[in-house]
């Protein structure tokens, strides 16, 4: 079928009268929802959409985690003609009522009591007219979302509603970024940018009708919709798992065959396992276990199973184990949102999982490139899709052209107009296409630090190294404008306070332990061994432990869970200023001695 509309997978869900197009966990066991009941759900939400005076254009706002309920009124949002604004559910009150304020959205459906109260709280500074919420709340203030549900005829079809012709320029949804350097900018997608991307992201992967793949990656965040709807247009049933730390029971008992995730996600997984092994005689046989891996890492690249000796029994005392750890049935791992850096996608390939690689942008709907299990290079983000266009500018900025690429921001002009140019799609990021037509990312072009001494470190690449070790959850680098580069660490504090305990050390808090003189030498030792790996003018000479993690709700990483660079060096500007201080003092020093 060619798919022209998002509402075209809609329907062939209806036609294929599946028992499990998606699933859910209630309190002791996963309830399945069959392609009927979706389909008598959406219709449901729909009516009661359109009795509300909601038609082609308006805006209805979804403030939820995942669950079926984002997806049944997405569907029905795109039914009618109307517009769906994803809000993510860490914003605060008053992210959220920008959000639907320049959206001008008409309805929010909210989750929860706390989803709820806080669209009360702001809604008078708002254009909302009406709240729906999801769970069973006792509310005088919305309306009930199984009450609609329940209150719609069980044959109620389509054919009964007043849904207008939906054309593959209509505008189908506005997603806002992150914002990682300013306020969020409105993404307009039709629904010819959305299915274009959909009907080409996923070619060369075998993903079919009885595969399971779980949705846990905010469906706020453009990655996590397209991925949920790629794989309902495959046929894949989808797990949702609304909170992230129940993600390992989630894999547990659903066992999904296809895992789409985050590099965070893979980091933390890296970061229990290397906590998991670090006594004896654990860690005797995992060192063994990698070194065997090392020497079959080609043929796991390469999609060839090893079978020698060494590697079967590696594989029984060690790397099925991690497999096991995500249900055991994962046939394909794809990871996207942000960098998964080269040290990271090695030490999987060493444990025999492949991870693609792929890469893309809000504003194209959003994958540009991905490894594939037929064309896949380690450290790269695979080719561009068959149906775009990617050339490398003369500054190194990667530019994009083709049906999923946006056209304009919402109520921008200025800023829709200062990201294209020659009808060229400017993503922001440098990068670089091989002889082979693959596509390497190095870094974002506004995140190059310039020294004093005018020379250009991409600070991502030196992050993403650092990540890789166990005791590290963050780093930025810093140094713009500077005579040399430093770095910001944030421990990843379950793993160093185990190694404080171990090794005597005494703390109260964790403000005591980063500034302890032996975790400070730990981790200067940390950057010593980096720094022999970095060009001279790359090397850091400085360190600041941090005693806070960065997380969505301080601010620190946006709720796509990327790193807010300016506010964090906002955050850290008194200690960032003393480093240098006492780095200029020290050079004084040494000078007049």
């Amino acid at each position: 079928m060619a798919l022209r509309t998002v509402n075209d997978i809609f329907f062939a869900l209806s036609a294929r009268r599946h028992p499990r197009v998606m699933m859910f966990r209630e309190a002791i066991d996963w309830v399945a929802i069959s392609s009927q009941e979706l389909y008598r759900s959406v219709c449901a939400v729909a009516s009661a959409l359109e009795s509300w005076g909601i038609g082609k254009g308006d805006r209805v706002a979804i403030l939820s985690e995942n669950r079926p309920e984002w997806s049944i009124t997405d569907f029905a949002v795109l039914l009618l003609g109307a517009v769906t604004v994803p809000v993510y559910s860490t914003l605060t009150d008053q992210q959220t009522a920008y959000i639907l304020r320049d959206s001008g959205a008409r309805v929010v459906f909210v989750s929860t009591e706390k989803q709820l109260a806080k669209v009360r709280a702001i809604r008078d500074k708002t254009p909302v007219e009406k709240l729906v919420v999801m769970d069973a709340v006792e509310t005088a203030h919305a309306s009930h979302m199984q009450r609609l549900l329940k209150d719609s005829p069980a044959e109620h079809l389509v054919g009964s509603l007043q849904t207008p012709e939906v054309a593959p320029e209509d505008l189908a949804t506005i997603i806002y970024t992150s914002g990682t350097t300013g306020t969020p900018k409105g993404a307009m997608l039709t629904h010819a940018n959305l299915a274009s991307n959909i009907a080409c992201s996923l070619a060369g992967f075998d993903v079919q009708p009885g595969d399971i793949s779980i949705s846990f990656l905010p469906l706020s965040h453009v990655t996590a919709r397209h991925v949920d709807f790629a794989m309902l247009y495959h046929g894949v049933t989808l797990a949702y798992c609304p909170f992230l730390e129940h993600l390992p029971r989630a894999l547990l008992e659903v066992k999904p065959t296809v895992f789409v995730g985050v590099p965070r996600v893979y980091e933390k997984i890296y970061t229990q396992v290397e906590q998991k092994t670090k006594a004896f005689p654990k860690s005797a046989i995992y060192r063994w276990a990698l070194s065997v891996g090392r020497h079959h890492r080609a043929e796991t690249l390469a999609g060839r199973p090893p079978t020698t000796l060494g590697w079967r029994l590696a594989n029984r005392l060690v790397f099925s184990q991690v497999r096991g750890g995500v249900g055991g049935r994962v046939r394909i791992y794809i990871s996207g949102g942000a960098p998964l850096g080269r040290e990271l996608a090695e030490w999987y390939a060493t444990i025999g999982i492949r991870i693609h690689e792929g890469y893309g942008l809000t504003e194209t709907s959003p994958v540009i490139a991905v490894n594939t299990p037929q064309a896949h290079k380690l450290g790269t983000v695979g080719k561009p899709l068959s149906n775009l266009e990617v050339r490398i500018a003369e500054d190194g900025e990667v530019l994009v052209r083709g049906p999923s690429v946006f056209n304009q921001y919402w109520n921008r002009p200025d800023e829709t107009r200062a990201v294209f140019t020659e009808g060229w799609f400017k993503t922001g990021d440098i990068g670089h296409l091989d002889a082979d037509g693959f596509l390497s990312i190095t870094d974002r072009k506004k995140d190059l630090i310039k020294t004093s001494g005018g020379k250009f470190i991409a600070p991502q690449p030196i992050e993403t190294s650092l990540k890789h070790n166990a005791l590290i959850s963050e780093a930025v680098v810093i140094g713009d404008k500077r005579k040399f580069p430093a770095v910001l660490l944030v421990p990843y504090f379950p793993l160093l306070e185990d190694w404080a305990r171990q090794n005597q050390l005494s703390f109260a808090s964790r403000e005591q332990l980063v500034a302890h003189p032996r975790i400070q030498a730990l981790y200067h030792g940390i950057i010593s061994d980096l720094n022999r790996s970095l060009a001279r003018f790359e090397k850091l000479k400085k360190v600041i432990v941090i005693a806070d993690e960065f997380t969505a709700e301080n601010g620190l990483l946006t709720p796509s869970m990327k790193l807010r660079r300016r506010v964090v060096e906002e955050r850290y500007h008194s200690q960032i200023e003393h480093l240098y201080h006492l780095a200029e003092s020290e050079v004084t020093t040494d000078q007049k001695g």
